[in-house]
């Protein structure tokens, strides 16, 4: 059998239930890449799950204050990422009419979105082909 496919069987035998693998939303996945970088998912999902409850849109993350996104960010660390992600969704919710880029080359445009999470979108979301 040829790697790949045995990779492939591998995952689907054994892949984690979780939230952002049921959608291809963008604003989703990407807070889901933002909260993930350098946390466990054991430690990011109950933090997910509240900031999905609380801001179901990126126009409800834009029109929060940064005191009650900072506030569900407690305990996730690297403050920068939630002031990037909050700062990112008034730009997309404002400039970009709430829809993220389609394409790698503008994803990566936004700040706080850096190689890794544009490839992860834009493949997920868009079906682009850029490694991740």
């Amino acid at each position: 059998m040829i790697f790949h496919k045995i990779l492939i069987n591998w995952y689907l035998g054994n892949k984690r239930d979780l939230p952002w693998r049921e959608t291809s939303d963008p604003y989703h996945i990407w807070l889901s890449e933002i909260m993930l970088q350098q946390t466990r998912i054991e430690q990011g999902l109950p933090y997910y799950l509240a900031f999905t409850e609380a801001f179901p849109s990126v126009f409800d993350l834009a029109n929060a204050s940064q005191e009650k996104v900072l506030k569900l960010w407690q305990g996730l660390g690297y403050y920068s990422r939630a002031r990037n992600l909050h700062e990112t969704a008034k730009y997309v919710a404002e400039e970009l009419n709430g829809k993220f880029p389609d394409n790698y080359k503008d994803l990566i445009k936004l700040k706080g979105i850096g190689d890794y999470t544009a490839s992860a979108i834009a493949s997920i979301c868009y079906n682009e082909a850029t490694p991740v």
